[in-house]
């Protein structure tokens, strides 16, 4: 059976009485490159072990058993288990795990089903929880890689650089985690249905020691001031933030002892400028009231606006 096939996913749907889920927003992969070329780029062998989130029908379970070591997929959908256990039969080192990947302690799975295996996780994830998602992973803190396919225009925002546009919050705390790379897009007709946006495939090596020093909630709380309200200018945002500790003028003086321009924008600013401007602003209590929760906050309302929650599998 060619699970990226539209004949053979036609009659497999079929034979098991499947339909697809409006609220799942799920896509079947129709192009047999894609989920071969996420594998590999996943960098897998047999000393691996891999977490897979929403396999599907399993087009790219396939491709990860064949190269890993052992290989655990987590399915939220029950429908699609019965359709999985046929699909994968020939995978002995595949394990399905029904659940809620929000729901579960991601670290102690991969600690009792990769036991001795390198862990890497690789996936292509439902819009509307990728940026939930792409924080558990990296706060897990056990993965060597995290290889995934996502929306375009949330992939760009992973690895802008400062001063990008698509820079934001959740772009510093990516690349605060990990580094990041766009490896390649994936067009809407690789799909059936077709989703109506392009889907990008990235990879995230996390890091072994922060790239900036300091205190990283102190420096993610400066984060969040500067990109509350993204057209203001960095001054604004402190001052917003900050104004019941520091008069207009003193943030002004730290902004240029910094090194930095008064008018300059969140998005211009890199990790070392927010370990700085943490550092000179340390000496009170950081403010969290009126501010996000996490510096994920800004791209996590941006998806749910711009997306319909479109599954990818």
């Amino acid at each position: 059976m060619n699970l990226t096939d539209i004949r053979d996913i036609k009659a497999l749907l079929a034979r098991h009485g499947f339909r697809f889920s409006k609220s799942m927003g799920q896509n079947f992969l129709i192009a047999d490159w894609v989920p071969r070329d996420i594998a590999d780029a996943a960098g897998l062998d047999g000393d691996c072990g891999v977490l897979e989130i929403g396999p599907g029908i399993g087009p790219l379970t396939v491709e990860l058993a064949r190269r890993a070591g052992r290989v655990a997929a987590v399915e939220l959908d029950g429908s699609l288990l019965p359709i999985l256990r046929e699909t994968l039969a020939d995978c002995p080192n595949v394990e399905v795990i029904p659940g809620d990947i929000m729901k579960l302690d991601v670290a102690q799975l991969a600690s009792d089903r990769f036991s001795g295996l390198a862990v890497k996780a690789c996936a292509n994830l439902p819009y509307n929880i990728t940026t939930p998602v792409i924080t558990k992973l990296l706060e897990a803190g056990c993965f060597r890689t995290i290889t995934l396919m996502i929306q375009r225009e949330v992939a760009r925002r992973v690895c802008a650089a400062p001063g990008d546009s698509d820079c934001g919050a959740f772009s510093l705390f990516c690349q605060y985690h990990a580094r990041c790379e766009l490896l390649f897009e994936v067009p809407p007709d690789c799909f059936l249905p077709a989703p109506k946006v392009t889907s990008a495939v990235v990879r995230l090596t996390p890091r072994e020691a922060p790239p900036v020093e300091g205190d990283k909630a102190a420096m993610f709380a400066v984060v969040r001031a500067a990109f509350a309200q993204r057209r203001k200018t960095l001054l604004n945002g402190l001052a917003s933030a900050y104004g019941s500790r520091f008069s207009k003028e003193e943030l002004r003086r730290i902004i240029a002892d910094c090194g930095l321009p008064e008018q300059v924008r969140g998005e211009r600013l890199g990790l070392e400028d927010f370990a700085a401007l943490a550092r000179a602003l340390e000496g009170g209590a950081f403010p969290e009231k009126g501010l996000p929760r996490g510096p994920e906050h800004d791209i996590i309302s941006q998806n749910q606006r711009k997306t319909k929650g479109e599954r990818i599998t």
